[in-house]
């Protein structure tokens, strides 16, 4: 992570919140299983809509789809040319016609493209597959299929702009194939009751998962930032975050199993991830609580120290600056998006995720002063981050300290130093799993 001197003479307000991440449905929620019904229009007998007579002007395209899938958690990933605002309902089984329960999207100001013809097969317990159909000459119909549902969660981000869905559900034994993805879209096959529109999804499900303060702490995913084509900051000597926060989760996987973790990592490798991917592994694998690790920059490289963020908002310039670096975006970039992460899921999941911080942190900053001189304790932030704002699960970014200052990059190098960057981390989440329920009902009262 690059971060940037304060400009207090721009400070205009919040700058690029979360790179456009927008909620563009209430986070894991559950339809009613209700319908309406409207007039279909542009619809063959066959119940297909018919192939446009040519692509509507200024209207954007579907470039790829992708998924993931792991027990109990789908993900589906459509990136588009221009940004378009997805409406998404469900549609209960229909036995007689042979129609399985599905979710569809519709995406106005999107043409599916001619090459995607093909239907996606998932068959992975939660999706029988995914679907394309062009509704009308400018909206797009995206249809997932289902196997099994208790919930979904819809996204729409930015840079590319991408729309992103979420479905979760009781595990059904191992996927096809854990984490794949695919690269093509699907069939123009949208069938005329799928034109049905859905009754407003209710906000709460039987089906939701147990609070966080009732839940064991088990598995930690620890998440080494960048990697493969993205070097993250670069420091003293060229030393890059990539092979610094490797180093530092490889180290920390070990010292976590012998306290009795499960730990998953989203890689293990030199490999690139994006940040969906990193997430969704992360929700598939049933991760309890998730850890991200960075390094700092800056270009002044007298600044030096160690701050962890939770997922909230800011009004502090620095925090923002911070997420415009990790977020990929230019600092610039100015959204409303502060209304959106302050209405997301940080009610429910902010809580345990401040516990979280400030335990670890706490436990970093004083096992490093036991060892080292000089260590500038940053504090405990708030912050609106990508990847902990794709978690559902309790999260944390550490950011361990500035590669551009000269003995804290030379710390960096050490494999000591290293480990007792490790150990600090692995006590911190010991604590966590030993106090945090009863600290968590305590800060409810």
């Amino acid at each position: 992570m690059i971060r940037r001197e304060p400009r207090w003479a721009d400070a205009l307000g919040w700058a690029a919140l979360l790179g456009g991440i927008f909620l563009c449905a209430a986070a894991d929620a559950r339809d009613s299983g209700s319908t309406s019904h409207r007039p279909a229009r542009d619809v063959s007998e066959t119940g297909a809509p018919r192939p446009p007579t040519g692509r509507a002007g200024g209207v954007g395209e579907v470039r790829a789809v992708r998924h993931w899938s792991y027990p109990g958690f789908s993900r589906v990933w459509i990136e588009l040319s221009r940004p378009a605002v997805p409406r998404v309902n469900h549609l209960a089984a229909d036995p007689k016609a042979g129609r399985p329960e599905r979710l569809y999207l519709d995406l106005d100001g999107v043409w599916i493209g001619r090459e995607h013809s093909e239907p996606i097969r998932v068959g992975d317990g939660l999706l029988e597959g995914v679907r394309l159909g062009q509704n009308t000459p400018s909206t797009t119909r995206v249809v997932i299929d289902l196997q099994h549902y208790d919930r979904h969660r819809l996204l729409r981000l930015q840079g590319p702009d991408r729309v992103v869905i979420d479905v979760f559900g009781p595990p059904a034994g191992p996927a096809p194939s854990e984490g794949a993805s695919h690269e093509s879209a699907a069939p123009s096959a949208v069938t005329p009751a799928e034109r049905e529109s859905a009754l407003p999804q209710e906000p709460l499900s039987p089906a939701r998962p147990l609070p966080f303060e009732l839940r064991p702490v088990r598995t930690v995913v620890l998440d080494p930032g960048h990697g493969g084509r993205d070097p993250g900051a670069i420091g003293v000597g060229g030393l890059e975050e990539k092979e610094v926060t490797l180093r530092l989760a490889l180290e920390l996987r070990k010292r976590l199993r012998e306290r009795g973790f499960r730990v998953v990592m989203t890689r293990d490798e030199d490999r690139t991830l994006d940040l969906e991917e990193r997430t969704a592994l992360a929700e598939g694998a049933g991760g309890d609580v998730f850890v991200s690790l960075h390094c700092n920059a800056a270009p002044r490289p007298s600044l030096h120290g160690i701050e962890t963020y939770s997922l909230n908002e800011s009004d502090e310039q620095h925090s923002v600056q911070v997420a415009a670096r990790e977020n990929g975006i230019d600092e610039g970039e100015v959204d409303v998006l502060q209304r959106t992460v302050a209405q997301l899921r940080v009610s429910e999941a902010s809580g345990p995720s401040w516990v979280l911080a400030e335990l670890v942190h706490h436990q970093l900053v004083r096992g490093l002063r036991e060892r080292y001189e000089a260590v500038n304790d940053l504090g405990v932030k708030k912050g609106p981050f990508y990847v902990l704002f794709l978690s559902s699960m309790p999260s944390i970014l550490v950011e361990t300290g500035f590669l551009t200052h000269r003995d804290e990059a030379k710390r960096l190098r050490s494999r000591a130093y290293i480990a007792r960057l490790a150990e600090s981390v692995a006590e911190g989440l010991s604590l966590y799993r030993e106090r945090a329920h009863p600290l968590i009902a305590r800060s409810t009262r």
